[in-house]
C-alpha cells in the first residue's frame, strides 16, 4: 500500500526528511525536508538541477544570496506572517541562525531560470475562509505566498491554513489531479488532529506530514482547544498546473453549500 503520512523525527544534525526523490514518498515529486539551527549556526543549500524555497518556521536568520541578504524574524506560526526565499537551480543560499530557529526546504525539479524573490509578510496576507458557513466549524485563515499565478516559471505551489481551534479545512472535502504534501505543527505539544487521505484517517500531531497522491479527497480537522497550523505544498503536473480553480468537491457534500444550520 502507498505510505500517505508519516512521523519523521529530527536526526542529530538537526535534519528532518519528509519527502524525496526515493522515499515512499516519492510520488509526490518534491524533496521536502526541516531543519532545526542553534544560535550562531549556519546552514548553505544549492541544488543544480532544482528550484528551492527556503521558508522561516521559527526564529531569527538572515538569508543570503546572490550578494544580497535580510534579516528576519518570525516569533511562532500562529502570531506572525511567513517569510520566504524561493530561487531558481543553480543558486546558493546560505542561512545564519540568530536565535534557536526552525526553517523548511522545499524544492522540485525545474530547469526554468527565473530571478529570485524574498516573500515577506505582507506578500502573503491570511485571509478568512468558509467563515459563517457549516455551522461555522470549517474557519480557517489562508495564505498562498506562490503559486502558478504569482510565480509562472515554478513547478511548485507553497502557503499555509491556520485553523481555528476545532474546525475543518480542506472543507468541503476536495480532490485535485496534482500531489499535495501537508506539514502539521500545533499551539500547544499534546495539540492533535485528524487527515484524511482518500478512505485513511491519520491522527495529525506536532511534525507529522500527510503525502495526498493526485485525485485523493483531502480533509483535515483540528481537535477542540488546539490551533493546527498546516504548510501546504503542491507540485504542478507537467503541463498541467495547479490552479485556484481546480479546487473539486466531491459531489456528495456540495449540498452543505445551502444548507441551513
Amino acid at each position: 500500500m502507498q505510505k500517505v503520512f508519516g512521523y519523521p523525527e529530527f536526526d542529530s544534525k538537526g535534519e528532518k526528511i519528509l519527502t524525496t526523490y526515493e522515499n515512499e514518498y516519492k510520488e509526490m515529486g518534491m524533496d521536502i525536508r526541516v531543519y532545526r539551527m542553534k544560535e550562531g549556526e549556519e546552514r548553505s543549500f544549492y541544488k543544480e538541477e532544482e528550484e528551492m524555497a527556503v521558508l522561516l518556521l521559527e526564529g531569527c536568520i538572515t538569508y543570503k544570496w546572490k550578494g544580497l541578504e535580510k534579516k528576519v524574524s518570525r516569533k511562532d506560526v500562529f502570531t506572525q506572517g511567513p517569510w520566504c526565499l524561493h530561487v531558481c537551480r543553480g543558486q546558493e543560499v546560505r542561512i545564519e541562525s540568530a536565535a534557536d530557529t526552525e526553517i523548511l526546504v522545499q524544492c522540485t525539479k525545474n530547469d526554468r531560470e527565473f530571478d529570485a524573490r524574498l516573500y515577506a509578510p505582507e506578500d502573503a496576507p491570511w485571509k478568512y475562509s468558509c467563515q459563517g458557513k457549516f455551522g461555522n466549524t470549517a474557519n480557517r485563515r489562508v495564505n498562498t505566498i506562490f503559486d502558478h499565478d504569482i510565480a509562472p516559471c515554478s513547478n511548485m505551489v507553497l502557503g499555509e491554513v491556520l485553523n481555528d481551534r476545532g474546525n475543518w479545512s480542506g472543507y468541503l472535502p476536495h480532490r485535485h489531479p496534482q500531489p499535495e504534501v501537508y506539514y502539521f505543527k500545533f499551539d500547544r505539544p499534546e495539540g492533535f488532529g485528524a487527515s484524511f487521505v482518500g478512505d485513511e484517517v491519520y491522527k495529525s500531531v506536532e511534525g507529522s506530514f500527510s503525502a495526498i497522491p493526485g485525485g485523493r479527497l483531502h480533509p483535515q480537522s483540528a481537535a477542540p482547544g488546539y490551533q493546527m497550523y498546516t504548510c501546504w505544498m503542491i507540485h504542478h503536473l507537467e503541463g498541467n498546473p495547479w490552479l485556484q480553480t481546480d479546487r473539486c468537491e466531491d459531489d456528495r457534500y456540495v449540498w452543505l453549500h445551502e444548507a441551513e444550520f
